[in-house]
């Protein structure tokens, strides 16, 4: 475990009473009666037009539900949700709910379906809805919405009273009339905007009203449902259900599922969006799914491809805007700049250049009207459905192509908010870099900064991306590098460090540049692309050198001698760290000397001179014990104590692994725990405390699955089946090497996988499954020397050797594998295994 080194970047209108309409009423008929104004008794449907007809001419048949949309999906566990309310043997007596969510998402057609369930249950005798139309520019007035009602339930016109209170009174005395007869009814008072328009229409008892509306309503008391966008199996299969309606025949979701699974995933799961995506394709049955992806994704607005000439996203989405006041309406246009996926309380504030004591009660009005989400598990931050996001940016591009003064307003706030990322960015890089540099007290410790980190990742990413060829890209790609490494965000690593020295070499900004190509060198080899991490290195080296930079040459020739090493070139490696150490020196830098001391050590046991690197380990302690640096000695005690095995001095190995895993511990360095229990089990394995080394080896296998690590579960897997193959229960430790194989192949390391093919040999000779032993064994020293891993190799060649032998095969073959096995060692530099593996071979019987 070699330390690299990082380079740091240098410097309404009034109410009025309403009179029932004249008409005439002949018996229980409305026939002939005048419904002129009265637009609110219906199926709850968005429209403007009401069918007199739906309810004059049965007007005591109180089942006023249109039916359900064959292609309703996905609402199963809502439906039973809103039914618990309704059930009359939840003893809840008159109950009154609330479906509340984003316009598009369905919450008219839901309470549909929760109301043909409940009648299909026989829990109501009848459902009347009423249209409350909150949202439109004239919303219904409580009176009118008493009126439709009083009508439905068989109240002649002329005996309909002129005032609300009136009105209101009749209707509970209508309603307890009905439940003394044994009628229940459900009351679905649709699209309401608030409290007022529905709090008359509440029954006294036995009854039910369910209420929808794009606010939570918190007047009313009602148990609130939140309905949110469809899960993305059951947006697929809306579009699939609602082209089967238009043509039985269309089959384009199952022949392109993964356009359709992008199509619902641009829709943002919304049903009214995947509705009308729907209707564009049944209009045009010979466009793939793919096609209508690309319109979608190349269009300037994705809300721009979701209108089919009678319903329109963006006309919905902008009908909200008029039911916000000047202030809430501005921050969601602000709140349009913002390029990350949500944000925090502060960020706002640096956004709106306000207080958070006032910018909180804006963002808590606009999750009221239900275009912004508070997130549940982080109460500071706020985020929007995907597609209001792209509203709400359409918005911030209107505004600011009215003239110079509103561009220049929105440019500063997000000038502010850039600085305002970069700032503590910044800030929160100080806690995570080497500890003799001062810290920013911004940031309370090294936790805290952590903590920011998480919360604003993926905002830092966009945003760095937003600014690309800028000096905010420059900032963020130094800034972040530390945080994305110690979390092991390593292609993320890449981009920011890219973006550096895009950044450093657009402005021209040649200081920056030598620090920039060390960077993105440190990020390569972290994914293991160590050929071009070596030429980032050297060019980083030039610069340095040009500019006559020592501290930089420094650094340079430590990084270059890492990646050196990682190539094999073990004799240059050991130059470049010397070169290293001799720059440190100069400089007088204690943190880079201890750097290079450690990995000094590495290079010098690569040609197995362990006293030597031994002491070397043993300097570099000392000097980050003087720089108080807890990570570092842990990764030294990692790389002593595999030294200290190799000398078989296990007892020692074993005390250096304790130490090691202590200090990650203090650290909070969780991966780094992982590798160092794994490294525990090692030695323990080394005196044959077997069943200990398989508790090491699950623990921390257990961390490298907490931490997302593949390749070190592929490690860890492999060391647990060693253990288990020890304690001779070989169809486990079987099973845990394949296991390891596969997760090998996964994250693509030939290397690893040629370790876990000898294992498997291994495990399946003790199993006498000889066959399948020998197989594994010949594909283990196939790729082992491929990967011109010789000491692996003539380990592979050994076990292949041994399998031979256990199988009966010919003894030349067993005696060949010998011969091989030595080769291959001496090739390694390990004479010592060289030796026995050629006297194994002068044992062995010459054959045939």
């Amino acid at each position: 475990m070699g330390a690299k080194k990082t380079s740091g970047k240098r410097k309404s209108g009034a109410r009025r009473d309403k009179f029932p309409r004249q008409g005439q009423r002949a018996g229980s008929s409305f026939a002939g009666a005048s419904f002129e104004r009265s637009q609110v008794l219906g199926s709850g449907t968005q429209t403007t037009r009401i069918n007199v007809q739906a309810y004059a001419a049965v007007p005591t048949a109180l089942n006023a539900l249109p039916g359900l949309p064959q292609e309703f999906t996905g609402r199963e566990d809502e439906i039973t949700k809103v039914l618990s309310l309704l059930d009359p043997e939840s003893g809840a007596g008159a109950a009154v709910g609330s479906v509340a969510g984003l316009p598009g998402v369905g919450k008219t057609t839901l309470a549909h379906a929760v109301g043909h369930a409940a009648l299909d249950k026989g829990w109501f005798t009848g459902v009347q809805m009423v249209n409350l139309r909150g949202y439109d520019p004239t919303p219904v007035l409580p009176e009118d919405a008493l009126e439709a009602l009083l009508r439905a339930v068989g109240v002649a016109a002329d005996h309909i009273p002129p005032t609300l209170d009136e009105r209101e009174g009749l209707y509970r005395s209508q309603l307890d009339a009905l439940a003394r007869v044994g009628e229940r009814i459900l009351v679905l008072a649709d699209n309401a905007s608030t409290s007022e328009q529905v709090r008359s229409l509440l029954p006294a008892r036995h009854h039910v009203v369910l209420v929808t509306s794009r606010h939570t309503l918190p007047g009313l008391g009602a148990r609130l449902f939140n309905l949110h966008p469809l899960q993305p199996d059951a947006a697929v299969d809306l579009l699939h259900q609602r082209l089967k309606v238009a043509d039985p025949d269309d089959g384009r979701v199952q022949d392109e599922p993964a356009a359709a699974e992008e199509l619902a995933a641009l829709c943002g799961y919304l049903p009214l969006a995947l509705q009308i995506a729907a209707a564009l394709l049944a209009d045009d049955p010979d466009q793939p799914l793919s096609e209508r992806v690309r319109m979608l994704t190349d269009a300037g607005s994705r809300l721009g491809g979701l209108d089919d000439g009678e319903r329109s996203l963006r006309a919905v989405f902008d009908e909200c805007l008029t039911r916000l006041t000047p202030q809430q309406a501005d921050l969601y246009r602000l709140l349009g700049l913002h390029p990350g996926p949500d944000i925090s309380v502060a960020g706002v504030a640096a956004l709106t250049d306000q207080s958070t004591d006032k910018v909180v009660p804006l963002l808590r009005q606009l999750v009221q009207a239900r275009l912004l989400i508070q997130n549940s598990q982080s109460r500071d931050r706020w985020f929007m459905h995907d597609l209001l996001r792209v509203h709400a940016q359409d918005q911030a591009r209107i505004t600011m192509d009215r003239g110079r003064v509103p561009r220049r307003r929105y440019e500063q706030a997000l000038t502010r908010l850039t600085e305002y990322y970069v700032r503590l960015a910044e800030a929160a890089d100080t806690h995570l870099r080497p500890v003799e540099r001062a810290v920013s007290p911004l940031f309370t410790g090294r936790g805290q900064a952590l903590a920011w980190f998480d919360g604003e990742r993926e905002n830092l990413l966009a945003i760095t991306h937003t600014h690309a060829r800028t000096q905010t890209a420059l900032d963020l790609g130094f800034a972040l590098g530390y945080y994305l490494d110690w979390r092991r965000r390593f292609q993320d690593l890449i981009t920011v460090r890219a973006h550096a020295l895009e950044a450093s070499q657009a402005l021209g900004d040649s200081l920056n540049q030598a620090g920039a190509w060390s960077n993105l060198g440190n990020a390569l080899q972290r994914l293991k692309r160590h050929a071009e991490a070596l030429e980032a290195h050297r060019t980083a080296l030039d610069f340095f050198q040009q500019t006559d930079d020592k501290p930089g040459q420094a650094d340079a020739w430590n990084n270059l001698g890492n990646a050196l090493e990682r190539l094999e070139r073990h004799a240059e490696a050991l130059e470049a760290h010397r070169t290293s150490l001799d720059f440190f020196q100069q400089t007088g830098n204690t943190h880079g000397q201890a750097g290079a001391w450690n990995n000094l050590g590495n290079a010098l046991g690569k040609f197995e001179r362990h006293a030597e690197s031994l002491e070397a380990h043993r300097t570099s302690l000392e000097l980050f014990q003087q720089t108080g640096d807890v990570h570092s000695r842990g990764r030294v005690w990692v790389n002593l104590g595999g030294t200290l095995s190799r000398l078989k001095r296990h007892a020692d190995a074993l005390e250096a692994r304790r130490t090691s895993l202590e200090l990650f511990q203090q650290t909070d360095d969780s991966h780094g725990q992982a590798g160092a229990w794994i490294d525990l089990g090692r030695a323990l394995g080394k005196l044959e405390r077997h069943a200990d080394a398989l508790e090491a080896h699950r623990t921390g296998l257990e961390l490298f699955q907490q931490t997302d690590d593949s390749h070190g579960q592929a490690s860890a897997w492999n060391n647990l089946g060693n253990a288990l193959e020890r304690l001779e229960r070989h169809a486990e430790a079987l099973e845990a090497h394949q296991t390891s194989l596969e997760l090998f192949q996964q994250t693509d390391d030939s290397n690893g996988q040629g370790t876990a093919w000898n294992n498997l040999g291994v495990a399946s000779r003790s199993l006498e499954r000889h066959m399948e032993a020998i197989a594994a064994g010949e594909k283990a020293v196939e790729m082992l020397t491929q990967q011109e891993d010789w000491e692996r190799a003539g380990e592979a060649w050994g076990e292949l050797a041994t399998t031979l032998t256990a199988s009966g095969a010919e003894p030349s073959r067993a005696r060949n594998a010998w011969e091989q096995s030595a080769t291959a060692y001496t090739r390694a530099g390990a004479n010592e295994a060289a030796v026995a593996s050629r006297s194994n071979a002068e044992a062995s019987p010459p054959g045939a």
